[in-house]
């Protein structure tokens, strides 16, 4: 995935709440490929391999249709505030 796919992918698995990071696969490049880790440090990272990535997404897709990237439309209310003496 390049850049633009990553900052995509990382704030889905934030708001779904998955610890995953989404980082340059090659830290000196960040122009580069990007990938899916299970830790932030490049030395002792584990990439999450694709087809991990695809099924987890899709099982959250699943369970929460309305976590994953659509925008809840604004919903209109009121406020009420306290009467004044």
């Amino acid at each position: 995935m390049d850049a633009d796919e990553a900052r995509r992918t990382d704030a889905k698995l934030r708001r779904m709440g998955i610890p995953w990071v989404v980082a340059p696969v090659d830290p000196e490049a960040p122009a580069g490929r990007w990938g899916v880790y299970d830790s932030a440090e490049p030395s002792t990272r584990k990439p999450i391999a694709p087809d991990v990535l695809g099924d987890v997404m899709a099982k959250l897709l699943a369970t929460r249709p309305e976590l994953p990237g659509k925008q809840q439309a604004p919903t209109r209310g009121f406020i009420l505030l306290p009467q004044q003496d």
